[in-house]
């Protein structure tokens, strides 16, 4: 039996007068990593920041664990056991490693413990009192996805993690994922490293222009190659 951890229907959204996301439909399981993929502009940081209530506007329906979500506030989502890692990453320039992990709040049980988020990232002991601005970029990537770990959030959103990090972070990185989903975790990616998030994914979501317009299985994904290549270039 498969759970639906997050069900999208007919969700529109905008920024002021700017209508991004035009009746996006999309399903995760509890358990499955997603990707979501399109060129930049397709619309999938929206998505993302929509489940969260980041946008400006949004209507429609998003249901997180069979509770609508859709007029909730930000903070009132998160603790629905939703994380949020934005592109920016978000870290504190003037604290340490270990002071940006203590800062989020705890929004369910079964957060990881500090000890916990050393043994997956053994980096980040190292650099634990380091000052944030004296992370490499994969340690601070790091370090945005550990935050959440701490605060029991069990439905992970992911939005460019490997962007412009070294081969062997990204190999780090895609360990990480592998090892969450083990665990239990509930993984959206937005990823434009395609070789990255190919391997990792359990099914993908194509978007273009605001709607998803292709959804397909990891066992399908040699049979898409040929639209991917024109939808993504790759």
């Amino acid at each position: 039996m498969t759970t639906e951890l997050l069900k999208i229907e007919d969700l529109n959204a905008w920024y002021g007068e700017s209508h991004i996301l035009h009746g996006v439909n999309l399903t995760v399981n509890e358990g499955e990593v997603v990707t979501l993929l399109g060129r930049n502009g397709a619309g999938r940081t929206t998505t993302m920041r929509a489940i969260v209530g980041l946008t400006g506007s949004r209507k429609g329906s998003i249901k997180i664990k069979g509770e609508e979500s859709i007029r909730m506030a930000p903070h009132k989502v998160a603790r629905l056991g939703v994380g949020y890692c934005p592109e920016e990453r978000g870290i504190f320039a003037s604290l340490s490693a270990e002071e940006n992990l203590m800062l989020p709040p705890t929004i369910a049980a079964g957060g990881m413990s500090i000890d916990e988020i050393y043994a997956m990232f053994p980096n980040l002991k190292e650099r634990a009192s380091s000052p944030g601005t004296r992370l490499s970029g994969g340690e601070q990537q790091m370090l945005a996805v550990a935050r959440i770990l701490r605060t029991g959030a069990r439905l992970l959103l992911l939005d460019e993690i490997s962007e412009g990090l070294a081969p062997v972070i990204v190999q780090k990185l895609a360990e990480m994922i592998l090892t969450l989903k083990a665990k239990g975790y509930t993984i959206v990616l937005v990823e434009q490293n395609f070789r990255f998030a190919a391997p990792l994914a359990d099914r993908f979501y194509v978007m273009e222009h605001g709607r998803i317009v292709k959804q397909f299985n990891q066992s399908e994904l040699k049979a898409n190659m040929g639209m991917l290549q024109e939808y993504l270039g790759v």
